[in-house]
């Protein structure tokens, strides 16, 4: 095979001892990027060694190689950017970040959402701006932009006024669609009941948690023996969910389990009624195809990109509306048949997402990119 074109890649966000929603992203779409067979070569730079294992199936890949630039401020501007121009890759690709300032070579940049636009609140003004500013920088100086979704490509469209010819959509991949059973042992540990619900995400505004305590409260009044389980770091608002519980009588049913390693989660789903997911918005929503891997129902919104990543494989509802959550969730409390349908749909459904079609897709922007000389400056 020829060789092909060097791309460095981002990888600092991958290589974190705890993984959420964009440092997942860069570790599964790198690791199915170095797992194809392409002309690509590869430099990922990282801000630390790599852990014992890391990537350990591609350690030998002689088209890959980890380049560690240790500086602990500014390391994305300062250490990369000056990186970049002592050995300058044919391509820079940053899937969870912000390209450096006065990037040298060309770039290709994943967006995975605006929410920020709309739920200023869930960030401290300068976080906001920053994030901001980020975006804009991002938009602005990537050759070519990748989304999340179809919706996150046309809020870059209408809200930034980015050309919809310079946005690829490239659909996220789901975990490994194989059985996993309810663990007993895990359920004692975390002093779990029989029969719970499930959230996991950020305990942050836009995740719509207090009208989910609302309809949990609602369904309390009429089933005695069923909780609502919380899984996520405290963001900002989360004191005011505790506050909000106490005050409809709910507090002792409610399990805040804050974060949860990767290894005790799919069975948390596995032994959920359902797994209850009404984000105000989602760039894509990853907890949803995670839940119907394994073979959990989905209750989630009718909004943003939540639509397009569930089809008819879920139970969609207004964000807005408690009761009609309420409702859903009554729903699968009451309705096997129901609950066995959606099973059975949702596993047909995330079948048709996988990391090694992301890595596809990414791979093509990288050339289509490195071919096209237009915007570039």
């Amino acid at each position: 095979m020829a060789e092909g074109p060097l791309i460095g890649i981002d990888a600092s966000r991958a290589v974190r001892p705890h993984r959420t929603g964009t440092e997942g992203y860069s570790f599964h779409l790198i690791s199915a990027l170095l797992g194809q067979a392409s002309p690509h070569r590869y430099r990922l730079y990282v801000d630390r060694p790599l852990p014992p294992g890391f990537f350990s199936d591609f350690k030998m890949n002689s088209r890959a190689e980890p380049r560690i630039i240790r500086l602990p401020r500014l390391w994305t501007h300062l250490g990369l950017g000056r990186e970049l121009r002592r050995f300058p890759p044919d391509l820079l690709y940053v899937p969870a970040h912000v390209i450096p300032v006065a990037c040298p070579v060309p770039a290709v940049v994943t967006i995975h959402d605006l929410g920020y636009l709309w739920h200023r609140t869930a960030y401290t003004p300068l976080a906001w701006l920053l994030l901001h500013l980020g975006t804009l920088h991002n938009v602005r100086t990537a050759r070519l932009i990748v989304a999340d979704s179809q919706a996150t490509a046309t809020d870059l469209t209408t809200h930034l006024g980015v050309a919809a010819d310079r946005i690829r959509v490239a659909y996220l991949g789901a975990p490994p669609s194989r059985g996993v059973s309810p663990s007993p042992e895990l359920t004692t540990r975390y002093g779990l009941p029989r029969r719970y619900f499930l959230f996991v995400g950020t305990l942050q505004p836009r995740k719509n948690l207090p009208r989910l305590i609302a309809a949990f409260g609602q369904l309390a009044r009429k089933q005695a023996d069923v909780a609502m389980v919380l899984v996520g770091a405290a963001g900002l608002g989360a004191p005011a969910l505790h506050r909000q519980a106490e005050k409809l009588g709910i507090a002792d049913r409610i399990h805040w389990l804050g974060y949860v390693p990767d290894q005790d989660l799919p069975a948390l789903f596995a032994g959920a009624v359902a797994f209850v997911f009404p984000s105000l918005y989602e760039g894509f929503g990853m907890p949803v195809l995670e839940a119907m891997a394994r073979g959990t129902p989905v209750i989630t919104s009718n909004s943003s990109s939540l639509p397009e990543v569930v089809g008819d494989a879920g139970l969609l509802v207004s964000p807005y509306d408690v009761t009609a959550l309420a409702t859903a969730m009554i729903r699968l409390l009451d309705d096997q048949s129901l609950r066995a349908d959606l099973i059975e749909r949702g596993r047909h459904r995330v079948a048709q997402f996988s990391w090694g079609h992301c890595a596809d897709v990414v791979r093509r922007v990288f050339d289509e990119a490195l071919e096209s000389t237009a915007g570039w400056h």
